[in-house]
């Protein structure tokens, strides 16, 4: 029987995906988008302990969740898995990669940085992508969005510091358009969406890096899905890509596996599919992209040595400003940052490299927030305090009964036993993310897993910088510094990780042409993060958004 056929299959449905699989089809072509992962409507995502423990991704043990984590040597990642990609697990942020980081050569330590486009080159796509997902900025000066002191903490001490403040652009629907935002009031949308479901604007629940369960995040599976089936796009969910080979005579045949989770648990199934298209297009993030290239490189002869090439985490290092105060009238009191308010990302800092007038590779700090279930788990870290409010709070209840005056009404005593809370609400997550080095290398192991050697080492002049900005900002709220621990055994933890099929002017630069076709393998095209020569610096979403939907514009002027 003979293999299904389209104009063009996407795998992977992140922001390279979803733009690639909305553009083409409406531009008329036959789309089949594969998503490896689940769909998750509102209301889907996991929030009890045990929910989370479902909430990975690994097939082989029957797990189908939408959280994928990888450990290398040097750096650790979290990627996730689903219909939507990154979308459903990021900070919302969608900034630009500033112009003058478009570098056309910049050598640092013996590692050459080089992009062949131009922000110009950029600006169109950027334009249709922020339209395409809603852009609003955190409404600061609105009640009761005003209330957001962690935002109000970051833009006093970068005034301070003498450092560049705003409220960037979110993928979050605050209110709706051309009416003052007001937390839970239904979304007016065009057109239906995907999965039928009414979305509410942003209920300021600090939930977005665990999935938005009101749909007030504008996740790719809200626009740029929706508009793709509505062209008429097939988006298939649990449909992982195994294998795929140039067809004799042009295009490719793809081979992937159905999966079939079984209902209450037990093993699963797996339905082999084969379908063939005129073009691919492998969006399926920096690692997955990358391994499928690497895995199925036997069948690609021509391709660049540069696979593999060019991995970076985008700079990203967490740490934390702990225990903050201010300075009032009855003197020195714990400061109050309410990190749980607000989406988890509302303003940001930027700090520039040599090319600004800084001393270094430039980078971004930005505020972050957590769910409010995580106030109790940092102060359960407070064993000692909790236990002695305790004792004290059981010592006061047994005088009260051996004095036979009891009293009933025991509401203060309670509040004490809590305590103050200071320590969760006085924190404050920061967020870094930049310029590191791209000198990391993706390759097969000898189990033919994803590996990568990375080191710290050529990039560590630039996370210094941006850990002593942290810790001016800690000290600037009047807190103590807390760097993340594993940097301290020369390790960081990346949400961007990015690399591996560098574009280039030419095969001795790259993987794929500024276009995203591959090299010497017309039709086959990538459009991820995998793309990129170096570091975006600000958060990558919008760039890979802008990047895929120029790939899209030069695939539909090919196939006209």
């Amino acid at each position: 029987m003979a293999a299904e056929h389209v104009d063009v299959i996407v795998i992977g449905s992140g922001f390279g995906g979803s733009v690639s699989a909305c553009r083409l089809a409406e531009g008329g072509l036959r789309v089949v988008l594969l998503e490896r992962g689940r769909a998750y409507p509102p209301g889907s995502f996991p929030r009890t302990q045990h929910e989370m423990t479902q909430s990975f991704w690994d097939p082989s043990n029957d797990r189908f969740g939408m959280f994928n984590v990888w450990s290398f040597k040097g750096i650790e990642a979290l990627v996730s898995s689903g219909l939507g990609g990154g979308s459903l697990i990021y900070a919302n942020v969608l900034l630009r990669k500033p112009p003058e980081w478009f570098v056309d050569l910049e050598d640092y330590a013996g590692i050459e940085e080089r992009w062949p486009i131009r922000y110009e080159d950029l600006a169109p796509h950027y334009d249709r992508a922020e339209a395409m997902l809603g852009v609003q900025q955190f409404p600061f000066d609105v009640a009761p969005y005003s209330a957001a002191r962690k935002t109000r903490a970051l833009k006093e001490a970068a005034e301070r510091l003498g450092l560049d403040w705003e409220l960037p652009n979110l993928a979050v629907t605050f209110g709706n358009e051309g009416e003052v935002p007001v937390p839970g009031e239904p979304i007016r949308e065009d057109f239906p969406n995907m999965h039928g479901r009414t979305r509410t604007t942003c209920h300021l629940c600090g939930e977005c890096d665990i999935g938005c369960n009101t749909g007030s995040k504008n996740t790719l599976d809200y626009n740029y899905l929706s508009a793709a089936q509505r062209a008429g796009a097939d988006i298939r969910t649990l449909s992982e890509v195994l294998t795929f080979e140039p067809r004799p005579g042009g295009g490719f045949t793809v081979r992937y596996v159905r999966h079939e989770p079984a209902e209450g648990g037990g093993p699963s199934r797996q339905q082999p599919v084969e379908i063939t298209a005129d073009r691919l297009v492998l969006s399926a993030g920096t690692l997955g992209s990358t391994f499928l290239l690497l895995k199925n490189r036997a069948a690609f002869p021509n391709l660049s040595d540069r696979l593999g090439n060019r991995f970076c985490g985008n700079g990203d290092l967490l740490s934390f400003a702990m225990k903050c105060s201010e300075e009032d009238e009855s003197g020195r009191r714990s400061r109050d940052l309410g990190p749980t308010y607000g989406p988890v990302i509302t303003s940001t800092v930027r700090v520039p490299d040599t090319q600004n007038g800084g001393d270094g590779r430039g980078f971004y700090i930005q505020d972050a927030g957590f769910p409010a279930f995580v106030t109790w788990l940092v102060e359960a870290t407070n064993v000692g305090g909790t236990v002695r409010r305790m004792l004290r709070f059981v010592g006061r209840r047994v005088r009260a009964k051996l004095s036979r005056d009891p009293r009933t009404d025991i509401g203060t005593e309670l509040a004490q036993a809590l305590g103050s809370c200071d320590l969760s609400t006085s924190s404050l997550p920061l967020l870094g993310m930049g310029r590191d080095v791209p000198d990391g290398q993706l390759y097969l192991d000898d189990d033919d897993n994803i590996a990568c050697t990375w080191s710290l080492d050529s990039s560590k002049p630039y996370f210094e910088r941006v850990r002593s900005t942290m810790a001016d900002i800690a000290e600037a709220l009047g807190g103590t510094f807390v760097p993340n621990p594993t940097y301290r055994i020369n390790r960081v933890v990346t949400v961007h990780p990015l690399g591996g099929c560098p574009m280039g002017s030419s095969p001795e630069y790259g993987v794929v042409d500024p276009f995203g076709e591959v090299y010497g393998h017309p039709g086959l095209y990538v459009a991820d993060g995998s793309v990129m020569p170096g570091p975006t610096g600000p958060n990558p979403s919008l760039t890979i958004a802008a990047l895929a939907d120029r790939t899209a514009d030069r695939i539909l002027a090919h196939a006209s």
